[in-house]
């Protein structure tokens, strides 16, 4: 990360329509959301359904909104006004998924190293690719197979591969949902270390409230496409610990 980019800002303005579809229970959908994300991690909470999740492919390039404008400091990635919108690789933002889409044919080196520059010598990419798995505590894994990974490793080796790329901001979509609270608190601690020691703009979506208490500095509360007020993460309120759906 360059220096510039320690310091940039994500800006996200984006509006997204959904139509209803068919069916008794379908009905239309409008994101309509306006925030920044500073270096360090702030939190899109809200239940199931209010768009966080959209608003996160919008960022990384996979959904194009209707209309807004997105950039990084001064970079702009996407403006509706002027038909500009950056391709994903350009970008270069670190997505982990829920699923964490890990590849299953290669192995845990060599999905650590997939992302990384182009250029870069194999024998370069899978030395930084030990070094992220041991700062993730996984370096026993290195050799292994992604399908012979427990929950809780899994999760780790797709966080050393976000950031193995290098990446200008993270997107976390709910990766930690599946894992016992044990596990997922020595999770939450160790990527924080990371983010304290590599700042970046860190946006991390999730419907658990001590999950968002654990690793944001700040929260934004979302419900139905809309950002309804933000607070800092220490002093935020919860309704509930876990969001029913919208």
């Amino acid at each position: 990360m360059s220096g510039d980019d320690r310091d940039a800002t994500l800006h996200v303005r984006v509006g997204v329509r959904h139509p209803a579809g068919r069916g008794d229970a379908a009905r239309a959908f409008e994101l309509d959301v306006d925030f920044s994300v500073p270096a360090g991690a702030t939190v899109l909470f809200g239940p199931s359904g209010a768009g966080k999740s959209t608003t996160l492919a919008c960022i990384a390039g996979i959904t194009r909104p209707d209309r807004g404008r997105i950039a990084l400091g001064g970079e702009v990635w996407f403006d509706a006004e002027s038909r500009k919108a950056s391709p994903i690789h350009a970008r270069r933002v670190a997505y982990v998924f829920q699923s964490l889409a890990l590849f299953p044919h290669m192995s845990v080196l060599d999905n650590v190293a997939y992302g990384m520059e182009r250029g870069l010598e194999r024998s370069a990419k899978h030395t930084r690719a030990r070094e992220l798995l041991a700062r993730m505590h996984v370096a026993h894994v290195v050799g292994r197979g992604i399908d012979t990974l427990s929950g809780g490793e899994a999760q780790r080796v797709a966080l050393a591969r976000a950031f193995a790329m290098r990446p200008r901001a993270l997107l976390l979509d709910e990766p930690f949902s599946a894992l016992d609270s044990d596990l997922k608190y020595e999770l939450l601690y160790d990527l924080k270390k990371e983010l304290d020691e590599r700042p970046l703009p860190t946006l991390l979506v999730t419907h658990d409230a001590e999950e968002a208490r654990a690793l944001g500095e700040r929260v934004l509360f979302m419900r139905a496409g809309k950002i309804e007020r933000t607070d800092r993460a220490s002093q935020a309120e919860f309704s509930s610990r876990v969001l029913p759906p919208s």
